[in-house]
């Protein structure tokens, strides 16, 4: 018997993983934290108890797996749609069924939404009503984060599962099993894997177990038998089959990858680097994503602790902008490495702060008398006068009011003592002093 030849017990035409595809619970692999003994989503799924949920997680670690698993454990219809072909009007059928349903037989419906980010507000807005009367029990499936893609109102009445990443060992899990298994797998074929092969197959799978049984299916499949009719896959096999590891940059992690920069250019050059590099060379992200992301930091995060990160950073762009890539790559890193390495201070961010606190509180706010323009005759006759130019006094500072009378002696900046704003706190006590 081949590949070619399977009987209907074994799904002839369908593709391994398909085929291996886990119809309960203790087939599945992974997601013990959510899964596992005991655990919250396991007791619902088992007693026929799920609640409208929304899993999120990475490509191929089994959101969609974990959903067709329900049927077999409900009593009611299962329907699923994908978020990419769905209309309106398909959810409008759905719902109209699932009222007839419940009316009619007191039965529910479950629907399945896989890639829910792809379905746009109005559309989910369509499932809102049917989700909040308990018409239909909603389950949503998405990589992307479902806080910035899924509507507010949906979220709050659904309950949210995080779904983590698989691992090599959960490959060679689902491969072992695949090889052991006569009626769905490959169980049938006289077939030796070595262990190397098997390994290499994981390793390139990245997690993504779908892609690792693929892999395995072709590698069997594409082999020729030995002499006495058994097929050896070999290292090598393996690695005609699945030749590179797949690196998930989809929206969500891109984001996550730009979070991480930012926050370790407060506290580490090492990862600074690493998340840049990462991100350019290996997800292809551009690298002005992170130029931008640097200059902003070099005010919100360094500020005027070295004011110097700033035109390193600016610089770093220009660079960017008039040689490209790779060859501005030394500049950007020169520049992400001053400012991971400079004395840090947000007290820029603070005093913006400060000073929108104050004009929420005003509502409006008037010029004091000798701040006024005075450039135009009568000026002096409606009182504009009594400024005092500081260039004219010692140490270039004379004491005057400089805000709005209500608040005249509110601080907003306050300069640390990091680096440069040290000089600047010293000047700034000096100066309060005589006020």
């Amino acid at each position: 018997m081949d590949l070619f030849s399977l009987g209907d017990d074994t799904g002839s035409g369908r593709l391994l993983a398909d085929r291996m595809r886990p119809e309960n619970l203790d087939e599945y692999i992974g997601q013990e934290h959510i899964v596992g003994k005991g655990k919250l989503l396991r007791r619902a799924i088992e007693a026929d108890q799920v609640s409208s949920i929304l899993l999120y997680g990475p490509p191929g670690c089994g959101k969609t797996t974990l959903a067709h698993i329900i049927p077999h454990h409900t009593q009611g219809e299962f329907v699923r749609l994908n978020a990419v072909e769905a209309s309106v009007k398909d959810v409008r059928e759905v719902i109209d069924r699932a009222q007839s349903n419940k009316a009619l037989y007191g039965t529910k419906t479950i629907l399945f939404l896989d890639e829910v980010h792809r379905f746009n507000s109005s559309r989910q807005d369509a499932l809102l009503p049917a989700v909040e009367k308990g018409t239909i029990i909603f389950i949503g499936a998405t990589t992307e984060n479902p806080f910035h893609y899924v509507n507010g109102a949906l979220m709050s009445r659904s309950t949210l599962f995080q779904l983590e990443s698989l691992t090599s060992e959960h490959s060679l899990t689902a491969m072992r099993r695949a090889l052991a298994d006569e009626k769905r797998g490959l169980g049938f074929m006289r077939l030796q894997a070595d262990e190397d092969a098997l390994l290499h197959i994981a390793a390139m799978a990245n997690g993504d177990i779908r892609r690792a049984l693929n892999a395995l299916e072709l590698a069997a499949m594409t082999t020729a038998p030995e002499p006495d009719g058994s097929v050896h896959i070999t290292l090598a096999v393996a690695e005609e089959s699945i030749r590179r590891p797949i690196v998930k940059a989809d929206e969500s992690t891109q984001y996550d990858v730009l979070s991480a920069f930012h926050k370790s250019i407060r506290g580490s050059s090492d990862a600074a680097l690493f998340w840049f590099l990462y991100a350019v060379e290996k997800l292809g992200m551009d690298p002005m994503t992170f130029i931008r992301r640097l200059i902003a930091a070099s005010s919100e995060d360094i500020g005027l602790a070295n004011p110097q990160a700033m035109v390193q950073a600016v610089s770093a762009l220009d660079a960017y902008r008039n040689n490209g890539w790779p060859e501005a790559r030394l500049n950007i890193v020169q520049a992400i490495l001053f400012a991971v390495e400079s004395p840090k201070s947000n007290g820029v961010v603070t005093a913006i702060s400060n000073v929108m606190d104050a004009i929420e509180e005003l509502k409006s706010a008037e010029v004091p008398l000798h701040l006024r323009d005075t450039h135009y005759k009568g000026a002096v006759k409606l009182g504009h006068e009594g400024y005092q130019y500081p260039h004219n006094f010692p140490g270039h500072y004379v004491k005057q009011d400089y805000l709005p009378k209500q608040i005249a002696r509110r601080v907003f900046y306050q300069a640390t003592e990091q680096g440069n704003e040290a000089k600047i706190r010293h000047n700034q006590s000096l100066r309060r002093g005589q006020n």
